[in-house]
């Protein structure tokens, strides 16, 4: 027999009751979330230094992930995702030739040349009070020229202002290896724009292409990310092609351009696949045969040339310690030093048998498929491409099971261990000294981002874009939008408010900037900014919708205290 037990409800002013009640705080925040607002907001102070008035001013925090501010991170994806879209199928070249010199500009590149000749004479005499002074009147000319509107430096790369050379860097050979295929070599012409097709109608297309690499295999995995077989699956190899895969597809995009002929632009991110592995989502403006993308991936590699980690020569319990007399680590029983890095690499040159430490390649899984500008399938693709942008790296996939929070416990333990550079104090446990070693350094605890369980050997940037792409930064695609939301609704650009001293034009008012504190006199409640924040930002999105309806079949009926408006595509500033 079943018992059906009815639930009965909580008795009014009882505790249940009051507790099942929604909290004011929790309704506060998430309607400053459905409205854009930054819910930890930076405080700054604007004093103006002619009247002694202040000012508290909240700033977005500019928080790029979710768990730390929505409404910021939210902003943030919506701006890649404009910078996607205006670069992806652009059909112009992004940026404009420099312009010509100026008369002005050219007589201090006279002047410069002048100078450096006097320098090589009065060197060459050893005139050297006179040769300090043409150095210091260089480094003058040099920003007088920068200031004039000139970008570049004359002193050549790899040379100081005074031309000493730099300490040369270590340099391996270039010739590929026997087991990697060869590539058609083109000269790369200097254009970013895609072919163009001509249909049959004569309607001319000029798709762009939707690319996705991987890496290779460690071992069968399971539908949920997990291997088949955890003693066979190689995670040494995942760990170190996690470290090393932001330098893997900087290979690759060479190798592409070298292949394809011409200055290929990308925009990408990189996230995690379920098994734990990095991979990496591309818009490639233009297009090229899927086969030569194949055969560029399969010929692309990276080789690291460190020190040998086979054999693991001191645990944590005993690693190396400090030697503040000979400033650097020894051997804690036999306080032998051990090798620096430098003497570390050269045993390395001087083996002819040696191999790199390391081989990172892509696995033989390449998707492309081309894409048409302004369709429904390219703005799914955009939001795809964007998809993970807001979550960390270990919120992508959560670990759901015991199985996957297995696998991830051993995949982040080889990572704790895996040398990230020259300087991560891994090194200590495979008996060498990082470079430029310093006290406090232990294996296993080096303070680098690929190490964390957070990221999951992926510490560098999450979005790749090529320079080339959009013809702008990020910071140029912000203003862009504030723009257009400043011209919509009539409103002037900020340096146009800029209040001025007893009125006169070009002088500003000085005021100066501090941080305030939460518990500073003049700083309102958090809850308190909060509402007046709610407040402007739905009259802000009442007036940009009567702005637009008003653009579009003229001036509808609007209330600034709706509560009822939906977000528009572009929020006011």
């Amino acid at each position: 027999m079943t018992v059906v037990h009815e639930e009965i409800a909580a008795r009014p002013g009882s505790r249940a009751a009051r507790f099942a009640m929604p909290r004011a705080v929790d309704a506060l925040r998430q309607l400053a979330q459905d409205y854009g607002v930054c819910i930890r907001p930076v405080l700054l102070r604007r004093t103006d230094l002619g009247t002694g008035q202040t000012e508290v001013i909240d700033l977005p925090c500019g928080a790029t992930r979710e768990d730390k501010c929505p409404p910021c991170a939210k902003r943030a994806r919506r701006l890649r995702q404009q910078q996607c879209r205006e670069g992806w199928h652009r059909p112009d070249e992004p940026l404009p030739e420099p312009d010509e010199p100026t008369d002005e500009q050219r007589a201090l590149i006279v002047l410069r040349a002048h100078f450096v000749f006097e320098r090589g004479r009065a060197e060459a005499a050893a005139e050297w009070d006179q040769v300090a002074e043409l150095e210091a009147a260089i480094v003058e000319l040099d920003q007088a020229i920068t200031e004039s509107g000139m970008r570049g430096r004359l002193t050549p790369v790899g040379k100081s202002p005074d031309g000493e050379p730099k300490p040369e860097r270590r340099v391996r050979s270039t010739k590929r290896r026997q087991d990697a295929p060869d590539l058609p070599r083109l000269k790369v012409l200097p254009k970013t724009v895609g072919r163009t097709f001509e249909g049959r109608d004569g309607q001319v297309f000029q798709p762009s292409t939707f690319l996705t690499l991987t890496l290779d295999s460690y071992g069968r995995v399971r539908e949920d990310g997990t291997p088949v077989n955890p003693s066979t699956y190689d995670y040494r190899r995942a760990a170190w092609d996690a470290v090393h895969f932001p330098a893997l597809l900087d290979r690759f995009w060479q190798n592409a351009r070298r292949a394809a002929g011409w200055s290929v632009q990308y925009f990408g991110a990189v996230e995690p696949q379920r098994r734990l592995a990095p991979h990496a989502h591309f818009a490639m403006r233009g297009t090229m045969p899927r086969e030569l993308l194949r055969r560029i991936a399969a010929a692309t590699y990276h080789q690291v040339w460190w020190p040998p980690v086979d054999v693991v020569r001191y645990d944590e319990h005993d690693a190396p310690i400090w030697d503040p007399d000979g400033g650097g680590y020894v051997d804690p029983d036999t306080r032998a030093p051990l090798p620096t890095w430098n003497e570390a690499l050269d045993q390395v040159d001087a083996d002819p048998d040696a191999e790199p430490v390391h081989v990172a390649r892509f696995g033989p899984q390449v998707h492309a498929e081309g894409v048409l500008g302004g369709t429904p399938k390219a703005d799914k693709l955009i939001g795809y491409l964007t998809k993970y942008l807001t979550k960390s790296v270990d919120a992508c996939h959560q670990a759901e099971t015991d199985r996957q929070r297995a696998h991830l416990e051993r995949f982040w333990h080889e990572l704790r261990y895996t040398p990230c550079s020259e300087r991560c104090a891994n090194w200590l446990r495979y008996g060498v000294q990082p470079k430029k070693a310093r006290p406090g350094q232990h294996p296993g605890k080096c303070k680098a981002k690929v190490h964390q369980r957070a990221t999951l050997g992926m510490g560098g940037r999450r979005v790749l874009v090529s320079r080339q792409w959009s013809g702008k930064t990020l910071a140029d695609h912000k203003h862009d939008t504030r723009a257009w939301v400043r011209a919509l609704l009539g409103i002037s650009d900020a340096h146009d408010q800029v209040p001025t001293v007893d009125g006169e034009p070009g002088k500003p008012a000085p005021v100066a900037w501090e941080m305030a504190r939460q518990d500073d006199p003049d700083v309102p409640p958090l809850q308190h900014r909060l509402l007046r924040a709610i407040s402007a930002r739905i009259q802000q999105r009442a007036e940009l919708r009567a702005a637009i309806e008003a653009a579009r079949h003229g001036p509808p009926v609007v209330s600034a205290t709706s509560h009822s408006e939906e977000p528009t595509h572009k929020e006011a500033p």
